[in-house]
């Protein structure tokens, strides 16, 4: 029974399974954990810089999920409702940080965290794999050098594929600022990294 029931579950649009939670259906949390909690770690990730703050903020908007349940009404898609959760978590981490120590979220030489990124991996790859492994190096430290505002939009269009109107109710921004900080960013990503991205995607 309790296999039929999580079947069907998984059958189901984000939306209702959350109101399957909602009325009570604990398994209904568990098909939500396991649909966004990789969108929302590579997400996340992208913003953070970070693997332990990462963690920290994917448990953190579960968490905030389970006991928000009730106040989520399906005028907005369940994705929007959960990204904004997490990034106004990540934000509000960031601004505790910062009052706590004077070191930059950006990339910066004085970051032990940066630093970490920057060690040079010996291990001997392919040249497809290796190109590869620089690229991505090389898109996480320049996303890292945009400002906050540049930052988030980017990763939620180019990289979790969001609309821009889902950007626009995640972020709580205009339309067109939000069209506007795409483009800034994405002509920034260029001028930092290069071949390494082109105009449209990474």
């Amino acid at each position: 029974m309790e296999s039929s029931k999580a079947a069907k579950l998984h059958q189901m649009s984000d939306e209702d399974v959350m109101e399957q939670l909602q009325n009570g259906v604990v398994q209904a949390f568990d098909v939500i954990v396991y649909r966004f909690k990789d969108r929302l770690h590579n997400f996340l990730f992208r913003y953070t810089h970070n693997h332990e703050d990462c963690e920290d903020l994917v448990q953190e908007t579960f968490l905030r999920v389970y006991r928000s349940r009730y106040s989520y009404q399906r005028i907005a898609k369940l994705s929007t409702w959960i990204y904004t959760i997490a990034l106004n978590l990540a934000k509000s981490m960031y601004k505790k940080k910062q009052r706590m120590s004077t070191i930059s979220i950006h990339a910066d030489d004085s970051d032990p965290d940066d630093r970490e990124f920057e060690i040079t991996d010996t291990t001997i790859l392919q040249d497809d794999e290796l190109h590869l492994k620089n690229s991505m190096e090389e898109l996480e430290k320049a996303l890292m050098m945009l400002n906050d505002d540049f930052r988030e939009v980017i990763v939620l269009r180019d990289i979790q594929q969001l609309t821009y109107e889902e950007i626009a109710e995640i972020t709580g921004t205009a339309m067109g600022t939000v069209k506007s900080r795409i483009n800034r960013a994405r002509i920034q990503l260029q001028e930092i990294i290069g071949d390494y991205v082109n105009s449209e995607t990474f």
